[in-house]
């Protein structure tokens, strides 16, 4: 309580200074910022952590946002169920578990779809991304911020069996995150597909639980796989993304103004967090080839040829969006 008659013995000036501290710490508790919580399965060291700080700076005068990284949270593959049911207002979404509720987007998890990251936003940025967008947020009741590049998938390996072609690929026990849509992409590549959680790889390859897993470079580089890898083979088979993503209820309650801030601030956390990945890719080569793997590129027209193939055959491109596929492929 502010001292009244201490308050009279004051100059004018020192009062009004002591009255504006007070009456600005009193009404403190009733201006708490909303909480948002994020919730991601990459760690603490993965460059997108540092996207999210940089996120959370640019959003820190209107929200509290509480981040959890590792899947301390939630498991992977769940934070898009946890979205929907209120138990969480931001995750970073994995494409194959839209798919998983929205069958038409199969599509943009399919192997050998987009070339390179700008190829991945100039999708994204065009009218036929927007359909895309549109689909899945009026299904799954959430906004899509945009696209988080996280580098290119390659095979990485604990044998020493050469790999050119998906028929060198017969039998290997090569690690894809649990889901229908991740299953498929490792048979396309010819590979044995097994689930098993990102934070239990290290220890499968270790153990020989597993032979493989397939991830960019920089992934690769913060879970210390290559500790346990022998040789990577640059199949470049997927342009990794996931989609950063606000829960409608959060979303709907801003204004226009608040949205369009709240969007700039994305795309300036993501695009950042796509220069460094870039970057990071061309300088990871050459530190894993320090750390004695063996890096080579396999016959890649072999393995796109026969990975589309597959697609095309299966009842996944039965749900594809008539002409998407032709429309990214002009992009």
């Amino acid at each position: 309580m502010l001292d009244i008659l201490k308050l009279r013995t004051l100059s004018a000036a020192g009062a009004a200074v002591v009255l504006a501290s007070a009456l600005s710490a009193v009404p403190a508790a009733a201006q708490d910022k909303p909480e948002l919580r994020f919730a991601a399965v990459f760690s603490q060291q993965d460059i997108r952590a540092e996207m999210m700080d940089i996120f959370a700076e640019e959003i820190a005068d209107s929200y509290d946002l509480q981040t959890y990284f590792g899947g301390t949270l939630l498991k992977q593959g769940t934070e898009l169920v946890a979205l929907q049911r209120g138990n969480l207002e931001m995750g970073n979404i994995a494409p194959q578990d839209i798919a998983k509720q929205v069958p038409e987007w199969s599509l943009l998890t399919s192997a050998y779809l987009f070339r390179d990251a700008q190829h991945l936003n100039d999708f994204f940025k065009s009218d036929a991304g927007q359909e895309m967008k549109s689909i899945a947020e009026d299904q799954l009741g959430i906004h899509i911020l945009g696209p988080t590049y996280f580098g290119t998938r390659q095979v990485g390996l604990r044998v020493d069996d050469k790999i050119d072609t998906p028929e060198d690929m017969n039998g290997i026990k090569l690690r894809m995150p649990g889901g229908e849509a991740w299953q498929f992409l490792g048979r396309a590549l010819g590979a044995n597909p097994t689930p098993m959680a990102y934070s239990e790889v290290y220890t499968g390859l270790q153990t020989g639980a597993i032979d493989g897993q397939d991830n960019p470079l920089p992934n690769v580089q913060n879970m210390k796989f290559y500790e346990v890898m022998s040789q990577i083979v640059l199949t470049s088979h997927l342009v990794g993304y996931d989609l950063l993503v606000v829960s409608d209820d959060v979303w709907d309650a801003m204004s226009p103004e608040e949205q369009e801030a709240f969007q700039a601030a994305a795309d300036k956390a993501i695009q950042w967090s796509q220069d460094q990945h870039l970057k990071r890719e061309e300088e990871l080569a050459a530190f894993m080839e320090e750390q004695g793997l063996e890096l080579y590129k396999p016959n890649v027209d072999a393995f796109r040829e026969h990975a589309q193939q597959m697609y095309l055959e299966s009842d996944l491109a039965a749900d594809w969006p008539d002409g998407m596929l032709d429309k990214i492929n002009a992009m």
